[in-house]
C-alpha cells in the first residue's frame, strides 16, 4: 500500500472505529460484531506500525471507550481499570504464551471464562459495600451503587476474615438467560420493543433511574479480580479463593494451567460447553498466575502484557425461513424481519432475525423456504448471514420486496444514498404516529409519567391523540371514562403532562423527533441557537456552524420546519407552554463580557456542557466553530486536530483548562494575560497488576 493509500485508509478506519466505539460504549447498541471491530482495529494498528508518522495521538488504537452518561454522578477509580488485548486466533494465542515463557521461564496461567456483561468495580471498606462504579473511560465511571445494591449476588457485608480494610474487586454485571427471556416476554406482552441481548440488557438495566426496576430484572454479578494496596497474595488463584471465602460470587470454572496444552484444552472444552451455561460468555481470559511475574511483564498504556482475551468465533445455526414481516418505524423506515423455524443459538431460542433492507435480501438472494445461516456475532441481534443453496427448493422464486406500506398502503419511497425504503405518510400511518408519540414522552425526552405504549394506543383508538400536541389538550372527563384508566390514573397522567412543561428546551427539541436529531445533537443545537425559532429560521450554512451538524442533519432540520403540519404542531405546543428557548442563567461575573469562546476536547472532572455553562455564567458567548470572531479556545484532552490547526492559522489564543479557571476566578484578568498554569504532575499508574484492569 502506498503512502497516499495509507493516509486515505487510516482516515476511513478511524471514522468507522470512532462511530462503532460510540455505538458500543455510549449507546449500548452495537451494529457490528466484536470480531469485525477488532479486525478493523488490527488493520489500523498495522498501518500505523508501517507509517509511524501517520499515527495520531488521538487514534482509536490509543483510546479506551467510555460508557459515561450524564444521568449518574461521575466518580474516579482508585486504581485504573485497564482494557484487554483480544485474539481470535489459536496461533496468536500460542505466540503470546511462548513469549511469556521466554521472558519469565517456568510460568503458571489461570484460564477463566470471559463473561459477557458490563464491567463493574466494587469498593469495600471495613467489610461493607461502599461504592460501585462502572468502567467509564478507565479512570472515571458512573456511581451506580444504589442499583448494584439490589443485585442479590453482591454481598452488602463480607463474611469470614482476612479481607483488607479498604479494597476494590472487579467483575461483571450480567443478565442470566432466564431473566432475559422473562423480561422480553413481559415486554412483548406489553407491546414494547424487545431487548437485543443479555449484555445490552444488563448495561441498560444498570443505568436505570429506578432501583426498583433494577431489582425486578434479575441481574447477577460475578467477580474476578482484586485491587488494593494491602493485598498479601502471591498468586491470582489465591486471591480468587480468598474472595470466594469472603462471600463473593467467583466462577467455579477458573483453572490453573501449567502448559500451553492445558490452556488449549480449556478453550476447546468451553467453546462447546458454554452453550449449556445459564449466562452469556464470549471467550476465555488467560492470565499469568504469579503476581511477581505480572509485575515483571508490566503493562502498556492500554492493557496489561500479562493477560489476553481469546474470543470465541460467532456461533451459527441453520434453520428455515418461513415468512418475512415488514415493520414500520416512527420515521417511516421499513425494516424486514425474517420469521424462522425455532432454533437454539448462543443460549436462546431464535425465532426471528433481521435482514436489514432490500439490498441485503438481494445480495444474499434470500428466498422464502430457504435454509439460512443465522449468526449472533458478539451475541448481538440475530441476523441472516447466508443461504445453504444445496437445500434450496427446486420451485423457489426470487423474493419480491414490498412496494407499499404494510400498515397504510402508501407507496414506498427510497431516498438517494439510503438503503432503506420509507413510508411517506407521516401523518396517516399508525406506527409512525404512535412511534412519534412514544418517542416524545420517553424518559430522556418529555418524561411524561403514566403515558406508556398501551395508553397511547388506547388514546389513539379513541381519537384523543393524533399527534404530540394533543397530549396537552386531553379532556380529563373523557380520559377518566376510558377502560383501564379511571379518575386516579387520569389525574396522575395529567399531572405528568403538566410537569413536562418545565422540561428544558434541549430535551423538548430532542422530543420533537426530527430525523437525525438525537439527544446529543439536540443539545448542540439548543446551546448554539438558544431558541427554537432561531433553529427554524436558520439556513443550511448557519446550521452547519453548530457543533457536529453536517449537511445531512441540516437538510433534515430544514425539511422538518418546512412542513406546514409540523409548524402547526409546534404552535400548539408553544400555546401549551413548552420551553422553546434556553433558560438564561444568572450571571456570576463579567470576566468574559464581550468574549466569544470555543470549548473543545475532554476536561478533568467537568463535561463540555459544564464548561460552556461557565462561559455563559461569566458573561461570555459560546461558539461551536473556530473563526476569526473567536477570542480564545479552551482546549481539553483530545482537542480535534482540525480545530487546533485552524486556530493556529488564524492566531486564536488557546487556553488550558487551568488557565481558563484562573481567568474566570479573577475578574481583572484577560484572555491575553492568563494566570500561569500550575504544573500538576501526571498521575502515576503502578504496573502492579492488582491495581486495576477490565476482564
Amino acid at each position: 500500500m502506498s503512502r497516499e493509500q495509507a493516509i486515505k485508509r487510516i482516515e476511513e478506519l478511524t471514522k468507522q472505529l470512532e462511530y462503532h466505539s460510540h455505538k458500543y460504549y455510549i449507546e449500548n447498541s452495537p451494529e457490528i460484531s466484536d470480531f469485525d471491530f477488532d479486525a478493523m482495529l488490527r488493520e489500523l494498528q498495522d498501518l500505523e506500525a508501517q507509517y509511524p508518522d501517520l499515527a495520531s495521538p488521538n487514534s482509536p488504537t490509543m483510546r479506551v471507550g467510555s460508557d459515561l452518561t450524564s444521568e449518574f454522578v461521575s466518580a474516579e477509580h482508585r486504581f485504573p481499570m485497564l482494557s484487554l488485548a483480544n485474539t481470535y486466533s489459536a496461533e496468536e494465542l500460542g505466540e503470546w504464551i511462548d513469549r511469556i515463557i521466554r521472558e519469565i521461564g517456568e510460568v503458571e496461567f489461570v484460564a477463566e471464562l470471559k463473561f459477557d456483561g458490563t464491567a463493574i468495580s466494587l469498593t469495600y471498606e471495613n467489610g461493607e459495600l461502599l461504592q460501585a462504579i462502572t468502567r467509564g473511560d478507565g479512570r472515571r465511571g458512573d456511581d451506580v451503587t444504589r442499583n448494584v445494591r439490589t443485585i442479590r449476588s453482591v454481598p452488602l457485608r463480607l463474611q469470614g476474615e482476612g479481607y483488607p480494610a479498604l479494597f476494590e474487586i472487579r467483575g461483571e454485571i450480567i443478565m442470566p438467560y432466564a431473566s432475559f427471556d422473562r423480561l422480553n416476554s413481559e415486554r412483548e406482552a406489553a407491546g414494547e420493543p424487545l431487548l437485543a441481548n443479555p449484555r445490552n440488557a444488563a448495561a441498560g438495566t444498570l443505568k436505570q433511574q429506578s432501583s426498583q426496576v433494577v431489582a425486578h430484572r434479575g441481574l447477577d454479578c460475578t467477580l474476578y479480580n482484586l485491587a488494593g494496596n494491602d493485598l498479601k497474595f502471591e498468586t491470582h488463584a489465591e486471591s480468587l479463593e480468598a474472595a470466594r471465602s469472603w462471600g463473593f460470587k467467583v466462577s467455579e470454572h477458573a483453572r490453573v494451567c501449567r502448559t500451553r496444552e492445558d490452556v488449549e484444552h480449556f478453550i476447546a472444552h468451553w467453546d462447546t460447553a458454554r452453550k449449556t451455561l445459564p449466562y452469556a460468555t464470549d471467550g476465555v481470559v488467560i492470565k499469568v498466575n504469579r503476581y511477581a511475574d505480572q509485575r515483571t511483564l508490566g503493562s502498556t498504556a492500554k492493557a496489561p502484557r500479562w493477560a489476553v482475551a481469546y474470543k470465541f468465533q460467532a456461533e451459527k445455526a441453520l434453520t428455515k425461513i418461513t415468512s418475512v414481516d415488514f415493520q414500520v418505524g416512527r420515521t417511516g423506515a421499513i425494516t424486514p424481519v425474517a420469521n424462522l423455524e425455532p432454533v437454539q443459538l448462543a443460549g436462546t431460542i431464535v425465532k426471528r432475525a433481521s435482514i436489514h433492507n432490500a439490498d441485503q435480501i438481494s445480495a444474499l438472494d434470500i428466498r422464502l423456504g430457504d435454509m439460512v445461516y443465522v449468526e449472533k456475532g458478539g451475541e448481538i441481534i440475530p441476523k441472516i448471514t447466508g443461504v445453504e443453496l444445496s437445500e434450496r427448493q427446486a420451485d423457489s422464486t426470487p423474493f419480491e420486496y414490498i412496494t407499499h406500506c404494510p400498515e397504510c398502503g402508501s407507496e414506498l419511497v427510497r431516498f438517494e444514498g439510503e438503503a432503506k425504503h420509507y413510508c411517506p405518510n407521516a401523518s396517516g400511518c399508525k406506527p409512525q404516529i404512535i412511534g412519534r408519540i412514544e418517542h416524545f414522552v420517553k424518559r430522556k425526552a418529555m418524561d411524561i409519567e403514566g403515558l406508556g405504549g398501551e395508553t397511547i394506543e388506547l388514546l389513539w383508538q379513541n381519537d384523543m391523540l393524533a399527534d404530540i400536541s394533543d397530549i396537552y389538550h386531553l379532556n380529563p372527563v373523557t380520559l377518566a371514562s376510558l377502560p383501564r384508566l379511571g379518575e386516579k390514573s387520569a389525574a396522575n397522567l395529567l399531572e405528568g403532562v403538566r410537569i413536562s412543561k418545565e422540561v428544558p428546551f434541549e430535551r423538548v427539541l430532542f422530543a420533537l423527533g426530527i430525523r437525525f436529531v438525537g439527544e446529543t445533537t439536540a443539545k448542540y443545537l439548543a446551546t448554539h441557537f438558544r431558541t427554537l425559532d432561531a433553529i427554524a429560521a436558520a439556513s443550511a450554512e448557519e446550521l452547519a456552524e453548530a457543533e457536529e451538524i453536517g449537511s445531512k442533519i441540516a437538510e433534515s432540520i430544514i425539511a422538518y420546519f418546512a412542513d406546514e403540519k409540523n409548524r402547526a404542531i409546534i404552535e400548539r405546543l408553544r400555546e401549551a407552554g413548552l420551553q422553546f428557548e434556553i433558560e438564561e442563567k444568572q450571571q456570576t461575573s463579567n470576566a468574559l463580557a464581550g468574549k466569544s469562546v470555543v470549548i473543545s476536547g475532554k476536561f478533568e472532572g467537568r463535561s463540555r456542557d459544564d464548561m460552556k455553562a461557565l462561559v455563559e455564567e461569566h458573561g461570555g458567548k459560546n461558539l461551536a466553530a473556530v473563526s476569526a470572531n473567536v477570542d480564545f479556545i479552551v482546549a481539553g484532552e483530545n482537542m480535534g486536530p482540525a480545530k487546533r490547526q485552524k486556530a493556529e492559522k488564524l492566531g486564536v489564543k488557546i487556553l488550558s483548562e487551568a488557565e481558563f479557571m484562573a481567568l474566570i476566578a479573577d475578574t481583572e484578568a484577560t484572555p491575553e494575560e492568563p494566570k500561569p498554569q500550575e504544573q500538576t504532575p501526571e498521575p502515576q499508574i503502578d504496573n502492579n497488576p492488582v491495581q486495576g484492569r477490565l476482564f
